[in-house]
């Protein structure tokens, strides 16, 4: 709910500025020429005042971003880059750039949900799952589209498909659903799309359609990372006003090729331009598209796809009109706006597929955008035809897998610590334990011949700068060091057979927050293979009357509890567990 409201309020925000400055959303027509020159030049000295208020070091954002930050940071955003987002994103879409709103509203509905688990202390792991509700949430805001919404945080962000994933971001979507209906109303931007049932025979198109889009989303994405690669030596300053510049004087001559609003494409089709028109303006969507999100404009691109998708199904379609005509005598006005919507909706899923490598979020975007199943055989056509011709013809990628490759952010993790991410260390850890203050030798070596099963701790100040976990790979990680005034020891029996063994053998716990998942663990104690880890809670967390059993200790205001102990021999075994 959080996230959607956020994402509500940026939407309010890009009205009132559309409003205020053109008199309606994307009336871009409402502006004198120089006032069209002028207004991405206005918009991108203010994205970069606020680039510098907040650092520019901040300034990465995006979807390709928030994949980065979900799977190797549990889905943390930095403060600084969402403040970069929400106002430049508003800037840069109220201005006339050929970018999306969904870029913005996944990084800044991301941010929004993890704050609020970190406000809360939750685990880590959980952290991850609520950074994916929020996002689900704040799409579902933004396009009043739930289901797509679920597909898409599964197979773009997330890229796993697991039930207790599911049903939580299920919920989240139709949280921000309703909400946004109670704003904005039942429909959505693209209501004005629908797909009109076809003869069979239009099927062999939809192949030629899917092949056709495959080819051009595999230009898309090769051109966008030409462009990035070809201004990559300009810092971002030159690069924004360079993309001001373009985007001005392609408005000076042309209003209708600004911004990516829906509504704009909409009054196109339903003025039935030709065929010169449409390629004139789909060039222009094509090129302003590249070069606003290659420049680094602060918006996204699944809008700019969806827009430049739209208008190629619609090119695609008009050799086909003009053999209709010669074949069955001129068609109807009806007909001509049902065909055009028709191929339209097919070729905002079939862009969608091949630029975005989501197939299924594709599929879907079009079932909930027409409102009906007609489109459901077309689109999977289509889909399919358009996504094997990127791939296997083209060599095409995810244009955020190629974008997070150029920007050197690692987005995979190995196997097993891919598996450990998943669980937090309080499912694991061992409660059991048997404490030793400044235990001697001798009476530890007694009781562990009686208990040999026990897990013995033994307790005595804390050195300074001694053993305990200070890691800062993962900058969400609690740091702990300065808070514990003692060092707990593994004590163990010695069972080697070696001549004058010492009958106990001893291992420094390295310490952890309880928010921690196994994954931290695991890169702790993996080169040694032995020993454990500590894991501790703040008391601020807990209520007092429920830790009477536990190990405290108390140091600068503060107390921590001992929860317990993850061994190696505990963390190995959980490794190699069999499953179903």
């Amino acid at each position: 709910m959080i996230s959607a409201v956020v994402i509500i309020l940026f939407r309010l925000c890009l009205q009132v500025i559309q409003i205020q400055l053109l008199g309606s959303v994307g009336n871009y027509n409402a502006l004198t020429g120089y006032q069209l020159w002028l207004l991405p030049f206005i918009a991108v000295i203010l994205v970069i005042l606020i680039a510098l208020l907040t650092g520019f070091k901040h300034y990465r954002l995006g979807i390709p971003f928030v994949i980065h930050r979900f799977k190797i940071h549990y889905g943390h955003i930095p403060l600084a880059t969402s403040i970069n987002q929400f106002f430049g994103g508003i800037l840069a879409l109220a201005s006339g750039f050929v970018v999306g709103k969904e870029g913005p509203t996944v990084h800044l509905a991301a941010a929004a949900s993890h704050y609020v688990g970190r406000y809360l202390k939750l685990p880590f792991n959980s952290l991850r799952i609520l950074s994916g509700c929020g996002i689900a949430a704040g799409i579902a805001a933004a396009f009043n589209t739930p289901f797509a919404a679920v597909i898409f945080v599964m197979e773009v962000v997330m890229r796993e498909y697991k039930v207790h994933i599911f049903v939580p971001i299920m919920l989240a979507a139709a949280c921000g659903s309703v909400l946004t209906r109670l704003v904005f109303g039942d429909t959505t931007e693209l209501s004005w799309l629908y797909f009109s049932h076809l003869p069979y025979w239009h099927y062999p198109l939809f192949i030629l359609l899917g092949i056709f889009l495959g080819l051009l989303g595999s230009l898309f994405n090769k051109q966008l990372m030409f462009t990035m690669r070809l201004f990559r030596p300009l810092n971002m300053i030159n690069r924004l006003l360079i993309a001001a510049v373009l985007t001005g004087t392609a408005g000076l001559f042309m209003p209708e090729a600004l911004g990516a609003e829906f509504i704009n494409i909409e009054r196109f089709i339903e003025s039935s331009p030709q065929i010169a028109a449409i390629s004139t303006l789909f060039v222009a969507k094509f090129l302003l598209a590249i070069i606003a999100i290659a420049l680094g404009v602060p918006g996204g691109i699944i809008g700019a796809v969806m827009v430049i998708g739209l208008l190629a199904g619609s090119l695609f379609l008009q050799p086909v009109l003009a053999i209709l005509s010669d074949l069955n005598g001129t068609l109807s006005t009806q007909e001509i706006l049902d065909h055009t919507l028709s191929y339209a909706l097919l070729g905002l899923a079939g862009l969608l597929a091949v630029v975005l490598h989501a197939p299924l979020a594709a599929l879907s975007a079009a079932m909930e955008l027409s409102s009906g199943q007609e489109v459901i055989l077309p689109a999977l056509i289509t889909i399919v035809s358009g996504y094997v011709t990127s791939k296997q013809l083209c060599k095409n990628k995810s244009i955020f897998i190629q974008q997070l490759v150029y920007q050197n952010l690692p987005y995979t993790t190995t196997l097993i610590r891919d598996e450990l991410q998943n669980t937090g260390v309080m499912a694991l850890m061992t409660k059991d334990i048997r404490l030793f203050n400044a235990g001697k030798d001798a009476d530890m070596h007694a009781f562990l011949q009686q208990q040999p099963e026990q897990l013995v701790i033994n307790q005595t100040e804390h050195m300074p700068n001694s053993h305990l976990s200070n890691s800062n790979k993962q900058d969400i990680k609690v740091e702990l060091t300065d808070k514990v005034p003692f060092t707990w020891t593994l004590v163990e029996l010695d069972v080697s057979l070696e001549a004058n063994a010492y009958p106990v053998t001893k291992h420094a716990l390295k310490v952890l927050s309880d928010q921690n998942t196994l994954a931290e663990v695991y890169e702790i104690l993996y080169k040694s293979r032995q020993g454990g880890v500590a894991i501790v809670q703040e008391m601020a967390q807990m209520d007092v009357n429920q830790i009477t059993d536990e190990i405290d200790s108390e140091t600068q205001g503060k107390q921590l509890i001992l929860r317990g102990v993850i061994t190696w021999n505990t963390l190995h075994s959980y490794i190699l567990r069999q499953q179903h």
